[in-house]
């Protein structure tokens, strides 16, 4: 190859090399920012095919998407003066890149630092004027939005970032509070305890006082029961011993006379002194009970 062949060849690569260098491209997720020797010219570049002058046009493109910052564990007092560790993040993206650019110089760190000030001291403020059950659960979705739109307000103007959301991870009480709340939760639900301990105690001596009065009235009721039948009975008895004693005198008299000698002499060991004339020894003289 010729030296004209060398320098066309070297002509066309510049030529190659300044379209390449001229030409950039952003992405679909970024929006860019031109600058000129420093100085911006042009801002909010849309995604696509773009052009530049070469060495002297400077992009710098940024990310559009949503981003998550976590914030560092911060502690905060609630009204009542009692601190709590707080674990928080925000969800926030780039809404006016022009405004983004001035306010940052195009430092994502320092958009992140500047978005932790405000929420670190909103969440103080809100903190400060609930207690602690309203931020642990009662107010804390009310908290969280009150908050959001505040920061929100505030980075728009400022910034141009748009803070989607701020949500508290995690509420914790420090080490030595912790143990104290614990420590009076215990107290408190033994003492819940105790008192329904008490209230069952004095139920279950209601039931048993009950129930022994239940039990003396039945007792007592059966007896009487038993003693009206056990009367009925001896009556009837009474009726049909009368009315056996009215049809054989002399039969019901051996009878009887036989049971009173059974009942009498029923252990070897009973002695009786009776004349042997007296009635109790007829029939023992006498089958048919003659003197």
């Amino acid at each position: 190859m010729g030296p004209k062949g060398v320098v066309g060849l070297a002509g066309a690569l510049i030529v190659v090399l300044l379209v390449l260098s001229s030409v950039y491209i952003i992405p679909e997720t970024h929006r860019g920012v031109k600058l000129r020797f420093g100085e911006l010219v042009e801002t909010n570049i849309q995604a696509g095919l773009h052009f530049k002058v070469p060495v002297i046009d400077q992009i710098r493109e940024f990310d559009i998407r949503v981003l998550t910052m976590d914030l560092p564990s911060r502690q905060y007092l609630t009204v009542e003066k009692k601190p709590l560790d707080v674990d928080s993040y925000v969800a926030w993206k780039i809404l006016n890149v022009d405004q983004f650019y001035r306010a940052t110089g195009g430092d994502e760190f320092r958009a992140q630092t500047l978005i932790l000030s405000r929420v670190d001291n909103g969440l103080r403020d809100e903190f400060g004027i609930r207690t602690m059950h309203e931020v642990v659960s009662g107010q804390r979705d009310e908290l969280m939005h009150t908050l959001r739109d505040r920061v929100n307000e505030t980075s728009i103007k400022e910034f141009g970032i748009e803070v989607l959301d701020i949500r508290v991870k995690a509420i914790e009480f420090p080490g030595q509070v912790s143990e104290n709340v614990y420590r009076r939760m215990a107290t408190e639900r033994q003492k819940l305890a105790q008192e329904f301990r008490s209230r069952g105690q004095e139920l279950a001596e209601g039931i048993r006082a009950d129930a022994d009065r239940q039990q003396t009235v039945i007792l007592a009721n059966a007896f009487a029961e038993a003693e009206t039948t056990r009367g009925e009975g001896d009556g009837e008895a009474a009726a049909i011993y009368a009315q056996a004693y009215g049809a054989n005198e002399e039969f019901y008299s051996f009878y009887r006379s036989l049971q009173a000698y059974q009942n009498t002499f029923s252990s070897k060991d009973d002695i009786m002194v009776i004349d042997s004339d007296s009635d109790f020894m007829k029939f023992l003289k006498s089958p048919a009970g003659a003197n």
